[in-house]
């Protein structure tokens, strides 16, 4: 962002939008993520370099260690343990500066050593452990010491919802028919020393993959592509009506595609944007809505999804560019219904966009294209397969230090390399110990065969619900646990658990693979903007001044499309590219564009005037059905939503628009 469009779009009333001490206020409040230990001076130093050898590790282990699988598991966990409990501390009385109590100490310490042990005793273990049954009685200890480590390292820094998950699972797990057969030792065995519980596929692919994408995303934060985004959304629409919150939109759109976390770049772009909209005229509850329901939208924003489509890959066993693909049009109806509302809202209260003399040039910005090359060199070796996804990821951190040499405002230098290395190291603390808990809620459901009887059970209650589509029950049941379990989890660790426990029972009942782990992974992720626990929405209420509950209520209803398509891609895959021909593809995705409209315009209120009730339904329903790709509800559809727009039309020019 340039100093002076900044500047000059402040509020005049600094008092209206909040400090970095307020969202870091808020965030320690709500987010586990955010409450972490203060460190300053040597101490610092040391943390940081911890987190500098980690990053440099796990790049160097996933393009050229060719050492046995648990061997790289288990280092990359023990680091994890060390980096973590240096970081987040076990309650926030513990937040002072430079102080980590001895416990905590010999935590990490004994915590770090159960891996270890695993990681230099392997060649003989690997000998030895070929069944539980060789198990001796500290190998169980370690492992169950190892276990607990991590479970409470996650309380820390991921939350209780996944933990409870877990807990609940091990509990269920050593009562089972088949873990009263096997006892502690065997559960220990197969959670610990084989890659079906904690070093399952979820860890397997966060070392493999996640993090190095991970590094990618805070290497290229320090190339300024944020600010040259919001920039560049402000050269494009920052002049029409409300034009601050599209620019929202879009910039947030883009910046949360690479940063994968909706809580992270609601605070960074947000703090930009949610000023520029209040300073419009926008509430600040829907100022801050917008912001995190466009930041929470950039991981389902193709090509790059965060980090989660190469999780989604791997899980669904197609390639990165096929999941990108199938992701296109559910993105497109996302953000179009985001940016539809804001416009609408911007008609309602009579706003106007940015004077021209304040919007950055766009011939000065096109000169900055090339911070773009690292995102094209990445997407480009990635959908071509000429590189493998994780060697792909480290080329473009190389071209994202050459290309910051060519901008004197954002050059790389030694310090903003080593920052890089470390934030990329800190962000995947939580992602690597959530991805640990979801291999052992996976460990745990193989162990016991409950996957089976879940699906037994979803069926039986899906089949007794009258009068409604079975399989719209699952959906339904499916979309609340998506939710419950979202609550302040990382979304890939989210995903990893809901692809392990909820997409089979869909694919049982009919639903396309595709759809059913795409329809997981959806839920998963607008949990962040979903009351009671929505992080993004309350990151955006802290700048934005705002009430948290009323700012994710109005996030919830701005990221509709996200609630609704889903179901109709599951119901009705097309929507997803499946069996569809060009044709069908075209028509596919203008009546959708033409449906979320009607959905938008029915939540927001507003049309050509004030809504009223019936004007409101006929809106909501019309847009439903074009939304659902087939021909005959497409044309009831569409003509529900003419005979809406034409009665508001002509009725409003009788009467005055009101808001």
């Amino acid at each position: 962002m340039s100093p002076e469009l900044k500047q000059d779009t402040l509020p005049e009333n600094s008092a209206a939008v909040g400090s970095a001490k307020d969202v870091e206020d808020l965030m320690r409040k709500y987010d586990k993520e955010s409450n972490t230990r203060i460190w300053e001076g040597t101490p610092a130093v040391v943390v940081r370099m911890v987190m500098v050898f980690f990053s440099l590790y796990c790049i160097w282990s996933t393009l050229f260690s060719v050492a046995a699988l648990e061997k790289r598991l288990t280092a990359f966990l023990a680091l994890m343990v060390i980096m973590g409990y240096l970081i987040y501390p076990a309650s926030k009385h513990h937040v002072r500066h430079n102080y980590i109590p001895w416990y905590d100490f010999v935590i990490m310490v004994v915590g770090a050593s159960c891996f270890l042990y695993y990681f230099f005793s392997y060649d003989s273990l690997v000998m030895v452990l070929t069944s539980f049954s060789r198990m001796n009685t500290l190998q169980v200890v370690i492992a169950i010491v190892g276990l607990l480590t991590l479970m409470e390292l996650c309380r820390r820094c991921v939350g209780l919802p996944i933990l409870f998950v877990a807990g609940a699972l091990l509990l269920y797990t050593f009562f089972s028919e088949e873990g009263l057969k096997i006892g502690v030792k065997g559960i220990m065995y197969k959670l610990f020393y084989t890659t079906s519980g904690i070093m399952g596929k979820p860890v397997q692919v966060c070392a493999k993959y996640i993090v190095v994408f991970i590094i990618f995303g805070a290497f290229l934060e320090r190339t300024g592509i944020a600010a040259f985004f919001i920039n560049l959304a402000n050269s494009l629409v920052g002049r029409f009506s409300g034009g601050p919150a599209k620019v929202a939109v879009i910039s947030s759109a883009l910046c949360g595609m690479v940063s994968g976390s909706s809580v992270g770049n609601t605070v960074t772009t947000g703090s930009v944007t949610i000023p520029m909209m209040k300073k419009t005229g926008y509430k600040g509850e829907f100022a801050g809505a917008v912001e995190a329901a466009a930041s929470t939208g950039g991981q389902i924003m193709p090509p790059i999804m965060g980090a989660a489509a190469f999780l989604m890959a791997e899980y669904m066993n197609i390639t990165y560019a096929e999941v990108a693909f199938r992701a296109i049009l559910p993105a497109v109806l996302y953000f179009a219904g985001i940016f539809i509302a804001v416009h609408l809202e911007a008609k309602k209260l009579g706003l106007k966009g940015v004077s021209k003399d304040q919007l950055p040039v766009f011939g000065q910005l096109i000169k900055k294209i090339y911070l773009l090359l690292p995102l094209i060199v990445l997407v480009a070796l990635v959908t071509t397969n000429t590189r493998t996804m994780q060697f792909s990821a480290s080329i473009a951190i190389l071209v994202t230090v050459v290309v910051s040499l060519f901008d004197k405002d954002n050059r790389i230098t030694l310090n903003k390399i080593l920052e890089a290395l470390e934030a990329g190291g800190k962000s995947t603390i939580t992602v690597a110990v959530a991805c640990a808990m979801a291999g052992v809620i996976t460990g745990c459901i193989v162990a016991t065969g409950l996957a089976s009887k879940l699906i037994g059970m979803v069926i039986s209650l899906s089949n007794s619900v009258p009068f409604v589509s079975p399989k719209l029950v699952a959906l339904f049941l499916t979309m609340i646990c998506c939710i419950i379990l979202g609550m302040g989890v990382p979304t890939t660790a989210n995903y990893c658990i809901m692809a392990s426990t909820c997409a089979p029972i869909l694919i049982t009942i009919g639903v396309p693979k595709i759809a059913a782990h795409f329809f997981v992974f959806y839920f998963g992720i607008v949990a962040d903007i979903t009351p009671p626990v929505a992080l993004a929405a309350y990151a955006g209420s802290a700048i934005a001044k705002s009430n948290p509950m009323k700012t994710g209520v109005n996030a919830t209803k701005l990221a509709i499309g996200a609630f609704v398509v889903p179901y109709i891609f599951c119901m009705n895959p097309a929507m997803l590219f499946l069996e569809s021909t060009a044709v069908e593809v075209v028509t596919i995705v203008i009546t959708s564009i033409v449906g979320i409209f009607g959905v938008a315009a029915a939540m927001n209120g507003f049309l050509f005037k004030k809504q009223n009730w019936l004007i409101r339904i006929m809106l909501c329903v019309g847009g439903l059905l074009m939304m659902d790709p087939t021909v005959i509800t497409d044309l009831v559809g569409m003509c529900i939503l003419l005979a809406a727009v034409l009665w508001q039309y002509f009725t409003a020019k009788r009467t005055p628009a009101t808001a």
